[in-house]
């Protein structure tokens, strides 16, 4: 089991993620005495007879005045089992596109549901997304469970419903633990609850000390993102040409043989430089420099692999995408994809179809995608670029779509992805009639 879990949260605004994630960092004892301080002068400024956990998370001053996470917040705990690097993510619809950015690396996600409202638009749209980025375990935090007077049967027609939606969107049933909690009393999140003694499972802090949790594959075929070209050019230093960058998958070490894509030269590695010394070997999520047996032409963008198992080389592919810009996508758009360090211009060849995550179906050849939307397109590119299918390596099968115009990001790429694949049979009718009920609730998102 890893000793270090990512973890992310995700739900609607105002169903207390940031105060579940204080709560945490509190009850963990993972905070800062001076910290601590000031969000006890915070919340007494605020006539609040207890600490507001949430300020613990809510970093921003427009965050702190209206109550509501913008930005995605990172934050570092641990207990003596294991350490968590933890992604607290907005709420808001118009913020999905950071719950993109704090889901894509997460081994686990929190899903917060009000116990009032139950599932909504938003819960279904967030489980959607991160189903589509391959994120394989869940927790549905059913928080505000005292709001319902700590109600068995509104918890168990919760965990019900979202159970039937985690299903037909391709997850199995041990993959997702639902909870009782409450963020603001403490209930299940660190210690056990007697308020509901209906309930066996583990408490919140439990799950996470335990799951089990795949690491980084090292046995996965090597990729290394060209950064930058390092030539001293000093004295000491005439001959020395490095290549540096961030491991991206796999391991490497000197005597291996690599290809430079997209031009295919091949060669080996002679030496790894670090800032701390010479390595043996380097792995995924290590900075490293490499130094190889011939000096053949490569630049910022360049993609050096394993020489037996190398991505594909392509100018013409399709992709999944989360649609993240004000302004729709339409067939013939002429955007930029970053894949890894490298750029290039794009056209939107064709929509293929959209992907509705409230109704669990699909619509073919949509005339546009909105915002929020996730859909499959296909792209073609100004030049090949070496591309891993997203289901084989996360971290190379991604990309980001970015407007040419501005440099602002449109949407987040996944190749070859496909859409989630629907088990209809999953969406019993209960479930249903409860999603109906709760939809009522809320206003129609976009």
């Amino acid at each position: 089991m890893s000793d270090l879990l990512r973890l992310a949260t995700a739900g609607s605004v105002d169903d207390g993620k940031s105060t579940l994630v204080g709560r945490l960092l509190y009850d963990t004892k993972s905070v800062l005495a001076d910290t601590l301080d000031a969000v006890h002068r915070a919340s007494a400024d605020r006539g609040l007879a207890t600490p507001d956990l949430s300020l613990l998370v809510d970093g921003l001053r427009s965050e702190r005045e209206q109550g509501i996470t913008i930005d995605v917040a990172y934050r570092y705990f641990a207990t003596p089992k294991r350490s968590f690097v933890l992604a607290d993510t907005p709420g808001h619809v118009q913020y999905t596109r950071n719950t993109v950015t704090g889901a894509s690396t997460a081994q686990l996600a929190v899903l917060l549901v009000d116990a009032r409202k139950g599932v909504i638009e938003q819960t279904r749209r967030h489980a959607a997304v991160l189903a589509l980025l391959g994120v394989p375990r869940l927790v549905l935090a059913v928080n505000k469970i005292d709001l319902v007077d700590y109600d068995e049967v509104t918890f168990s027609r919760i965990a019900k419903e979202f159970t039937a939606h985690a299903t037909a969107l391709g997850y199995t049933e041990d993959a997702v633990v639902e909870i009782p909690v409450s963020a603001l009393a403490g209930d299940n999140v660190v210690e056990k609850s007697a308020n509901t003694p209906w309930y066996s499972g583990p408490t919140l802090l439990e799950h996470l000390e335990t799951v089990p949790v795949e690491p980084d594959p090292h046995d996965a075929p090597f990729r290394f993102p060209v950064q930058y070209v390092i030539r001293p050019r000093t004295a000491e230093h005439l001959d020395y040409r490095g290549y540096a960058g961030l491991v991206a998958a796999g391991t490497v070490k000197p005597g291996d043989e690599i290809v430079v894509l997209p031009s295919g030269r091949r060669t080996t590695v002679t030496k790894i430089d670090t800032a701390d010394g010479e390595l043996t070997e380097a792995a995924a999520g290590q900075s490293v420099t490499l130094l190889l047996a011939d000096d053949i032409d490569i630049s910022r963008g360049d993609l050096i692999a394993s020489a037996g198992n190398a991505p594909t080389v392509t100018d013409d592919f399709e992709a999944t995408l989360c649609w993240l810009a004000e302004k729709p996508l339409r067939p013939g758009a002429r955007v930029l994809v970053k894949h890894g360090t490298r750029t290039v211009q794009a056209m939107v060849t064709e929509l293929r179809d959209r992907f509705d995550e409230q109704a669990l179906s699909s619509v073919d050849s949509p005339g546009s995608l909105e915002l929020n939307e996730i859909g499959r397109v296909s792209l073609r590119l100004a030049e090949p670029v070496p591309l891993d299918d997203y289901s084989f390596s996360r971290r190379t099968g991604s990309f980001l779509v970015i407007d040419p115009s501005d440099g602002s990001t449109l949407a987040a790429g996944l190749v070859g992805a496909p859409l989630p694949e629907l088990d209809a049979e999953s969406c019993t009718e209960d479930g249903d009639t409860a999603a109906q009920d709760n939809r009522a609730l809320v206003s129609p998102g976009p």
